[in-house]
């Protein structure tokens, strides 16, 4: 009676190799002879082993659903051929309990290069309302002598002699298991499956070759110090003339002279003399927007600030812009003549902040004794 390999696989006779691979998988984790050695169980892996055989070859396959034997048909050894009749090749076996299968065939001379990186310094006023900018970049790119293909003008690539143009090796072993087929790259074409006789002069074969072009960046307004921009498929060519990767623009943003930067807003310190802070002022301020004049109210303390709304950097993303935020620092002076002495002493008395000389009781201070012991440096 002929052994119905769907049921020792236990799929229906209209399973999908998918369904049928990943039936093996599963029973052969459980009734491999190194999990389970008792040898009945060894008896029902080489029937999973038989059936996988079958029933994964789809010419087997067609032979064993018409009712003939695909065993014998092929000449194959059947379950009983051991260990390696059903899995054909190592990787099967590295298929069947790690879920995954080894690369096989030969492999591409084609392959994506790598991204690439460069910096670009900008100014404040490039990097709050954004500007355009022209930058060399030294990459990778495609060789015109050979289109890319790694062979002279005139010559090809050939197909490898050693592995027929597989790109792989087969050696069967033997083991305790039976007879186990692994295979490895093979070592003339490096896995590629052809060689290349007579690469090309300006690649060596490579089909790259490095050059220096110029590109257009668009800086967007709102960039920041470690901003990056990315410009798809401008990076480094691949080796065979394969797809270019990325090229990524750091962004470092040059010290101001007169504003530093947090966030999106903008901070910086005017200096303003005593009398102008007690009297009130304007004072004259060269913004990004151009110069505008800062309303210094009287008895404006040193380390007060006035805010500036929408003066400062445009928000990267979304709309608007940052403060200028304007700190003010007042300067009192140094050194003073008689007559501006005289002049103090007349403001303190006025203000009731000043009386003569020994009459002060401990703890009161007035205007200009508190001036004249900062001057004396008490």
């Amino acid at each position: 009676m002929a052994t119905d390999y769907y049921a020792v696989l236990g799929v229906r006779r209209d399973a999908s190799q998918d369904e049928i691979k990943k039936a093996f998988r599963r029973l052969a984790r459980e009734l491999h002879p190194d999990v389970n050695p008792d040898p009945k169980t060894q008896e029902r892996f080489k029937e999973i082993n038989a059936a996988y055989e079958v029933l994964s070859d789809p010419q087997k396959k067609q032979v064993y659903d018409l009712g003939g034997d695909p065993l014998s048909a092929s000449g194959g050894g059947g379950g009983a051929g051991g260990f390696g009749a059903g899995f054909g090749n190592f990787s099967d076996i590295m298929d069947a309990f790690f879920g995954q299968a080894s690369q096989r065939g030969p492999r591409s001379r084609t392959r994506r290069g790598q991204d690439a990186m460069i910096r670009l310094e900008v100014t404040l006023d490039e990097a709050a309302f954004g500007t355009t900018k022209e930058i060399q970049v030294d990459t990778a790119v495609v060789c015109t002598t050979c289109s890319g293909e790694g062979a002279a003008p005139g010559t090809s690539a050939q197909t490898c002699d050693m592995c027929r143009g597989r790109g792989e090796v087969s050696q069967v072993t033997r083991s305790f298991l039976g007879q186990v087929m692994t295979s490895r790259p093979c070592p003339q074409c490096q896995g590629f499956g052809t060689v290349v006789p007579t690469p090309c002069p300006e690649c060596a074969g490579d089909g790259r070759v490095r050059s220096r072009r110029t590109l257009t960046v668009k800086i967007p307004a709102g960039v920041d110090n470690g901003t990056r921009i990315q410009l798809a498929g401008e990076g480094e060519v691949g080796p065979g003339g394969g797809p270019a990767g990325d090229l990524y623009v750091e962004i470092h943003e040059k010290q101001h002279s007169v504003f530093q930067r947090r966030g999106d807003d903008l901070h910086c310190t005017v200096t303003i003399p005593m009398t102008a802070a007690a009297l009130g002022t304007k004072v004259p301020l060269e913004t990004l927007d151009g110069i505008e004049e800062i309303d210094i109210r009287p008895g404006t303390q040193s380390g007060q600030s006035v805010p500036l709304h929408q003066r400062g950097v445009t928000h990267l993303r979304g709309g608007g812009r940052g403060d200028l935020i304007v700190h003010v620092e007042v300067i009192t002076p140094s050194k003073l003549d008689p007559q501006q002495e005289d002049l103090l002493r007349q403001l303190a008395k006025l203000r009731g902040e000043e009386r003569p000389m020994g009459e002060f009781k401990p703890g009161q201070q007035g205007l200009f004794s508190r001036l004249k012991d900062a001057f004396n440096g008490r």
